[in-house]
């Protein structure tokens, strides 16, 4: 019998620890031809998702699948992830969660070219990994691998604002 993999019980817990702090979950997915998202809100193959029992539907997350149904700019979607295809889960207050390692599986979805905020994971680790943003004032993470230092906000103040994956060891 093969093992079932960890990843959707972490899933899970950190789901239920965002809900019983206040907190608002979040998951960054990679998106492939296995996804089922907008895809006019995916940029460089990956969405963020707002997962909380406020803005999702009928929520299942199972070992293979997170299903959802969710509204997008007024219109309801039905949304289906596979697992292996999370990148992250985080809570958009503080930023704590886990990023993981995504398996490159071919099938990549084009890029809609939709203005969206989100995050971009762009060197998966050998395992999974506990993560922090700075302020997260915004929906999704849009992290910038080719800048270093805090960014500017939209008033120009650096450090806040939009929120940052970081690696916590």
């Amino acid at each position: 019998m093969q093992e079932i993999s960890t990843k959707p019980y972490l899933l899970r817990a950190l789901y239920e620890w965002c809900t019983d702090n206040g907190y608002t979950p979040h998951i960054a997915v990679r998106v492939d031809n296995q996804t089922r998202v907008p895809r006019q809100f995916v940029r460089d193959n990956e969405i963020v998702l707002n997962i909380s029992f406020e803005a999702t539907s009928q929520l299942q997350m199972g070992n293979e699948w997170i299903e959802f149904s969710a509204r997008f700019s007024g219109k309801s979607h039905k949304i289906e992830v596979p697992v292996a295809n999370i990148l992250a889960i985080y809570a958009r207050e503080n930023g704590q969660g886990m990023a993981f390692p995504v398996e490159s599986a071919g099938g990549e979805a084009q890029d809609s070219g939709a203005d969206a905020e989100l995050a971009d994971e762009t060197a998966a680790p050998a395992a999974p990994r506990a993560v922090e943003t700075s302020s997260a004032d915004t929906a999704a993470a849009k992290a910038d691998t080719a800048t270093e230092g805090p960014q500017p906000d939209d008033d120009g103040s650096k450090g806040g604002g939009r929120a940052r994956l970081k690696i916590v060891k």
